[in-house]
């Protein structure tokens, strides 16, 4: 999507992990590494969930990865993703605030939670478009909490479509009833702030999903 001397923009596909590890020996950044030997330095500068598809930031140069993880840690990163969601989410509905706190289970799988004794997250929610039993939403993230975005969309009554960990009943029968078989959740678009001035990309949604959205049109 994007490529200077300090900084990488990839649009990644779903099902792809960003790093290897967990039962996972190659990911996005280790096959970046074997295909890009000239480049000594490629480093993750936030992740991605796997089942995420979209916009994701790899660092060309350490000074580089410093200044975005301190944007990242101030907030100052602005990441918007499309996602849908099952029923009518409410237009007045438009932050949802609440703690999380990041949890494994016996089996090893990590899952998230609000919980009083949790982080600070907060997340705004915009509605893009209206479908036939279901919504579009821009979400925009303002803190980084692992799973944000599934878990506050699923506190505030409406999980993501085609989200495995986090679903219910009505959205896992509309997920079959559409042949939906990932998650529905795109990072859409990026703006960070450079040396040389403002960088704002979009990497437009998926194929797949896109046949999703023409499906509830019509």
């Amino acid at each position: 999507v994007y490529e200077d001397d300090s900084l990488l923009v990839i649009n990644k596909p779903s099902g792809l992990a960003v790093h290897g590890g967990s039962g996972l020996s190659f990911g996005l950044i280790e096959s970046l590494r074997q295909l890009r030997p000239e480049d000594r330095y490629l480093e993750l500068v936030h992740r991605l969930d796997r089942d995420t598809s979209g916009l994701i930031l790899i660092a060309r140069r350490p000074a580089m990865l410093r200044e975005l993880h301190r944007q990242l840690r101030e907030d100052k990163i602005d990441k918007r993703y499309l996602a849908l969601v099952a029923g009518s989410w409410p237009g007045s509905l438009r932050v949802v605030e609440a703690p999380l706190e990041k949890n494994v289970l016996q089996s090893g799988e990590r899952m998230v939670r609000v919980a009083r004794e949790g982080k600070r997250s907060v997340t705004e929610f915009t509605v893009v478009e209206r479908l036939r039993g279901a919504t579009l939403l821009e979400a925009k993230p303002i803190t980084g909490r692992t799973h944000q975005i599934r878990v506050h969309a699923r506190h505030a009554g409406f999980p993501l479509l085609g989200d495995d960990k986090y679903s219910d009943e009505a959205s896992a029968a509309l997920c079959r009833s559409l042949g939906l078989q990932r998650l529905f959740l795109h990072a859409r678009a990026l703006r960070i702030e450079l040396p040389e001035g403002v960088l704002q990309l979009e990497a437009p949604l998926d194929r797949d999903l896109e046949n999703i959205l023409d499906i509830l049109r019509n």
